[in-house]
């Protein structure tokens, strides 16, 4: 039986982390934490599984953090197009280059965003009340492009010039792109680090007209009491996704005199509060 093109995908990424995932002359991976012996464990365990090899110095956080994302752009860009026959639309997988404070006004369901910018600018009070909330920017964005009625009526006619006017998926109607997912990637996960994506989701919750996108998160972490940060709970992040979680499972169910690091993996799992990296481009079709 052939590999499906999923599975060839996730060894392709694995294959791209080659100048990320790194192991230091003191045996110390690029994603474990120095300082906790139990990081170091997990760490390795995961990099021998997916047989990450390379050997060197750890990248600064923000290059490695950088091209993480690039990676997890492009396995995105790669799996989720494959789905238009589940999913159809046109859509883009991108990066926001420059990361603009007011990157989200650019889609529908925060295109309000500009006008509530101008008038905290010109109104001390009002920035003060408002604060700054509104302004995120996600590391990948998947939007989807508002359809000519040719294509809403391509079986029948559906809509003409009497009625759906303010639909949001009608090109007729002057609508920007629809946000459809804002992705965070976190190479690594800190408590701070944690509760930014938090946040950010918040704010995406808080500050949307319209649907809400899905909010998800990308993790190369290999504690499971770090992923627990961001994964346990519902309400605001949609689910985290481990870029290896078939192999931090199976390091983790190996370790010795580990019960509570166990009981919090299957607790995330069980939950279905943490998934795998090829877990999500199907989620994101729904």
């Amino acid at each position: 039986m052939s590999e499906s093109f999923f599975s060839q995908s996730r060894k392709a990424f694995y294959k791209s982390l080659v100048n990320i995932l790194l192991t230091d002359s003191k045996g110390v991976p690029s994603n474990a934490d120095k300082d906790n012996p139990l990081s170091v464990k997990v760490a390795l365990g995961i990099a021998k599984l997916i047989q990450a090899e390379a050997k060197g110095a750890r990248l600064a956080g923000q290059v490695a953090g950088n091209k993480f994302e690039g990676i997890c752009l492009a396995f995105i860009q790669n799996t989720f197009l494959k789905l238009d026959h589940l999913r159809p639309g046109k859509w883009t997988v991108a990066r926001i280059t420059g990361r603009p404070r007011l990157a989200l006004a650019d889609f529908e369901q925060y295109s309000h965003l500009t006008a509530i910018a101008a008038a905290t600018k010109t109104n001390r009070q009002l920035a003060a009340a408002i604060g700054s909330d509104y302004i995120i920017t996600p590391d990948i964005i998947i939007s989807r492009a508002p359809e000519e009625d040719k294509v809403i009526n391509r079986s029948e006619i559906l809509v003409d010039e009497t009625c759906v006017k303010l639909a949001t998926l009608r090109k007729t109607n002057k609508c920007l792109p629809i946000l459809h997912a804002s992705i965070s990637c976190k190479w690594t996960i800190r408590s701070d680090r944690a509760q930014n994506a938090r946040s950010e989701a918040l704010n995406l919750i808080g500050n949307r007209k319209g649907h809400l996108p899905h909010v998800v998160v990308i993790t190369g972490e290999p504690l499971p009491s770090r992923i627990a940060s961001l994964a346990l709970g519902t309400g605001n992040i949609d689910c985290v996704y481990h870029f290896a979680l078939q192999e931090l499972i199976a390091t983790v169910e190996g370790l010795k005199d580990e019960e509570g690091t166990k009981d919090t993996l299957r607790t995330m799992v069980e939950g279905k509060r943490l998934k795998d990296i090829a877990d999500l481009p199907l989620d994101l079709a729904v």
